[in-house]
């Protein structure tokens, strides 16, 4: 089990719940995920005529814990004016944070975003941050209150994986007792199953299910890829070597005259 500000999950893997073709998709993709978190960005919930109120209903009826975002917000002061709007609207004191820095690689601002995880810790808010692989801001963020850590595998949305492993797996080495989700830029199980064996709490993605041929089999697949990753983990994986180690053993072995 995972445990993030006291919650306890079964379930390593946490679903966003955009792009999917429809609402129906949705929900069986997140069933077949078996997550137990959901991200949900208050524009979804914004506009005229309460548009968002049908998405939200649907939310409720899953059953899952809901982990409101700030997705979309360049600075600190939009992101904590979101999250209290997010607070209010889903009565929750979880916020994912996210105060975006550049626009093509979406990577976070981090000067932007320990301020505000400073100011919303302060609060009252459970901050999940989403930042850099960042050794530095990373103990900012711990600094400013944040009680986990979400370090990006790639750029939102590029289905790159870990482009960093050396720094994801320091990460993890450096901070032993913080829970650590790898959020952003995974594209198939595998990555998951990566990120996992580096000893990482959970994985969270969005659009590498939602946009894939088959939400549903995608969310399943990717539910086995981080079971698969943890299993691996806890079984101490031998360590690469550079030469070859004869699987058969030799001693006993017949020897044969010319």
């Amino acid at each position: 089990m995972s445990s993030f500000y006291g919650v306890e999950l079964k379930s390593r893997l946490l679903l966003g719940t955009s792009r999917y073709p429809s609402p129906a998709v949705l929900e069986r993709a997140v069933k077949a995920s078996g997550a137990e978190v959901v991200t949900v960005s208050l524009r979804r919930e914004s506009g005229a005529g309460r548009a968002g109120q049908a998405f939200w209903s649907l939310i409720q009826s899953m059953g899952v814990r809901v982990l409101p975002n700030t997705a979309g917000c360049h600075s600190v002061k939009e992101a904590v004016t979101t999250a209290h709007m997010a607070r209010e609207l889903f009565d929750t004191p979880w916020i994912k944070l996210e105060v975006i820095g550049e626009a093509d690689t979406l990577q976070p601002d981090v000067f932007g975003l320990v301020e505000a995880a400073r100011i919303l810790s302060e609060e009252g808010f459970e901050v999940f941050p989403y930042t850099t692989e960042d050794l530095v801001v990373a103990e900012r963020l711990v600094e400013a209150g944040c009680r986990v850590l979400m370090p990006w595998g790639a750029p939102i949305g590029s289905a790159r994986g870990l482009n960093n492993v050396y720094g994801l797996r320091s990460m993890r080495a450096h901070f032993p007792d913080i829970p650590l989700v790898v959020d952003a830029g995974l594209g198939v199980p595998s990555h998951a199953a990566a990120a996992m064996e580096l000893g990482y709490d959970a994985v969270l993605l969005n659009t590498a299910v939602a946009e894939a041929g088959d939400p549903v089999e995608m969310a399943r697949a990717f539910a086995l890829g981080v079971e698969a990753g943890r299993a691996a983990y806890l079984a101490r994986p031998m360590e690469p070597r550079d030469m070859a180690v004869p699987s058969t053993p030799v001693i006993g072995k017949a020897a044969l005259g010319d």
